[in-house]
């Protein structure tokens, strides 16, 4: 007997019921592998964002004198340690709990459960909501440590312990909700894919207050001139701007949010591509300015042509990012040279690489976005001017709440506990007196006899209590 056509509809039913639970078991294997490998890529991007303490901390011992090596590692340890607690007790829930347009207001000391409440911009995400933490503390520790790069060397330690809580708990959340968290600037369509504003300009901006209330490191300007006052080792400062420029893969490439639909190898490939001409940038600039290929501009102008990229990494089209690295680089030596004449002592060049790169990149968005890539168009490719004046407006609100809020925080530690160590202690070194240790003990020897006075300029005497008095090995 022959098989009508029709008679197959109730059988082929039959068998699509059958497979309705095959089917879903399929979907869910599929959403739960796409969860996996999102999550997987989240907790090795903060890894690698992470990993960046490790470039700051040699970075800015590199850059400091050989008395201040063991105050500076104190300095990176004790801010990670704040900028993990403060962000995990308060600052995710202000940066992106459900609020307002201006701060979030829920998920104290991040709740497992109820997440889709607390958090809605994370609602619908497939990866748990403590790796989403680790990634964004991650970014914290990155915005204060560049704080105190620029007071080095003359700071109290307890002034990094008091600016720390409040930056990382209040002052860096709070202009991470305007965006990230869905406030009003995400509303007027303000674009930062993974921080040049919310990230490095931030910092540099405290870093700007607190140098300008702390004064210059004693010695640094004499009869109205800058005295150079280099750090005791270059190898090491370059170091560290390599492996912050392998965390920057992290840094960049994790901030699409997803490893799955998320092209980050483009991302990360902009990072150094602008990296790159940020080098070149520096290195020619500097051949103009200082006659000599300066080491330490080449090792900014590559942290400039990284921060300026972090905004638009993901909006722009490769020759773009050779453009902006350039241009970030080019610019470096010249702000260094301006801060210097208003009597700004900034040791590490935090300002220029960090803050005026940042705000170069942050405005580059509105000159070079491609639509499919932004939802926009910037001005080179057609369109209008109004993505440029968003980005403008976007870093202005930035400039005023930050350095506002730094200053006051600044200000107040300044007139309770002090934020500058006293002019003995500046030139004993900070790892003696702060301390009570050198991180260069090698450097020095058990000479019986010895009295303080014996001791070169600018270098400690033994800890009070030592049994002989130290003296520096002048053969290395």
């Amino acid at each position: 007997m022959r098989l009508r056509p029709f008679r197959l509809v109730p059988i082929l039913a039959a068998l699509m019921l059958l497979a309705i639970p095959a089917i879903a078991a399929a979907q869910d294997d599929t959403t739960a592998i796409a969860a996996a490998i999102d999550s997987m890529w989240f907790v090795i991007a903060a890894v690698l964002v992470l990993f960046m303490q490790a470039g700051f901390a040699m970075l800015e011992t590199g850059l400091s004198r050989m008395k201040n090596a063991a105050s500076v590692m104190a300095k990176i340890f004790i801010n990670l340690s704040i900028a993990l607690v403060m962000f995990w007790a308060v600052g995710f829930a202000l940066a992106f709990g459900d609020g307002n347009g201006f701060v979030g207001a829920s998920g104290w000391f991040l709740p497992s459960d109820n997440v889709a409440a607390d958090f809605p911009g994370y609602a619908e995400s497939l990866v748990p909501i403590q790796s989403q933490f680790l990634f964004q503390v991650a970014f914290v520790a990155v915005s204060l440590a560049i704080v105190f790069g620029s007071m080095l060397d003359r700071t109290k330690f307890v002034a990094y312990i008091g600016f720390g809580v409040l930056y990382a708990g209040l002052i860096y959340p709070i202009v991470a909700h305007w965006t990230w968290g869905g406030g009003w600037l995400a509303d007027r369509g303000f674009l930062d894919f993974a921080g040049s504003s919310i990230v490095h300009l931030q910092g540099a901006l405290a870093a700007l207050a607190g140098t300008l209330i702390l004064g210059p490191r004693i010695g640094k300007f004499r009869d109205g001139k800058a005295v150079p006052i280099p750090g005791h080792s270059i190898p090491l400062a370059l170091l560290g701007v390599i492996i912050l420029m392998i965390g920057w893969a992290g840094f960049n490439g994790g901030s699409g949010l997803a490893a799955i639909g998320i092209n980050f190898g483009d991302v990360i490939m902009n990072t150094y591509l602008a990296a790159a001409a940020g080098i070149i940038g520096a290195t020619i600039a500097s051949v103009f300015l200082f006659k000599t290929i300066d080491v330490s501009q080449m090792g900014n102008g590559a942290i400039a042509g990284l921060v300026a990229i972090t905004a638009p990494s993901a909006f722009v089209d490769a020759w773009a990012a050779l453009i902006i690295g350039v241009v970030a680089g080019l610019i470096l030596p010249p702000i260094v040279i301006a801060l210097e004449r208003i009597r700004v002592d900034d040791p590490i060049g935090a300002l220029p690489a960090h803050g005026v790169a940042g705000i170069w990149g942050t405005l580059a968005i509105g000159f070079f976005a491609v639509a499919d890539k932004a939802g926009v168009d910037g001005i080179l490719y057609g369109g209008s001017a109004e993505q440029l004046w968003v980005q403008f407006y976007g870093v202005a609100a930035t400039v005023g709440f930050t350095l506002t809020a730094s200053a006051a925080v600044f200000l107040a530690i300044k007139y309770t506990v002090g934020l500058r160590a006293s002019e003995e202690q500046e030139l004993q070194g900070l790892d003696i007196s702060e301390h009570g240790m050198f991180g260069y003990p090698e450097r020095f020897i058990d000479v019986p006899g010895a009295t303080p006075e014996e001791l070169p300029a600018g270098h400690a005497p033994a800890p009070s209590g030592a049994a002989t008095t130290t003296k520096p090995v002048t053969a290395s």
